[in-house]
């Protein structure tokens, strides 16, 4: 018959718990980082979308305003845009382009863990052609 100790536990759940509690954070901080990063990269590729439509309906200052509307936010990481807009009478049938690109910054430790750069973040980049009308 084996006897147990009153006590011969104490401490054991702490250091499973400091044995798991770095991989917990590791994986929220990525729940974090990349839930924003896909944010930022839906909302960038929407811009340069609705940009492109705008130059090819109505000129470059509707598609610089179109732009500003929907990164709002995040215009402060957002480089100045590449419009291309249609010339409808010196090319017709052509396309108008919008090439956007943001600087996206970590707001977790993650980019340190993993090597992803945390100083110098990760660049994004979102392109759209929309055809001249």
């Amino acid at each position: 018959m084996k006897r147990h100790r009153p006590g011969g536990d104490q401490g054991s759940a702490a250091v499973e718990f400091v044995l798991v509690l770095p991989v917990l954070l590791i994986i929220l901080f990525a729940i974090i980082d990349f839930g924003r990063l896909l944010n930022a990269k839906i909302v960038l590729t929407q811009a340069a979308h609705e940009g492109a439509r705008a130059a090819a309906l109505v000129d470059e200052a509707e598609a610089r305003s179109v732009i500003d509307r929907i990164v709002d936010t995040m215009s402060a990481g957002l480089a100045e845009p590449d419009i291309d807009v249609c010339d409808s009478i010196a090319a017709p049938g052509g396309d108008a382009s919008v090439t956007l690109t943001y600087h996206f910054e970590y707001v977790t430790p993650l980019g340190v863990f993993g090597g992803f750069g945390a100083e110098s973040g990760t660049t994004l980049t979102a392109s759209a052609v929309v055809p001249c009308l």
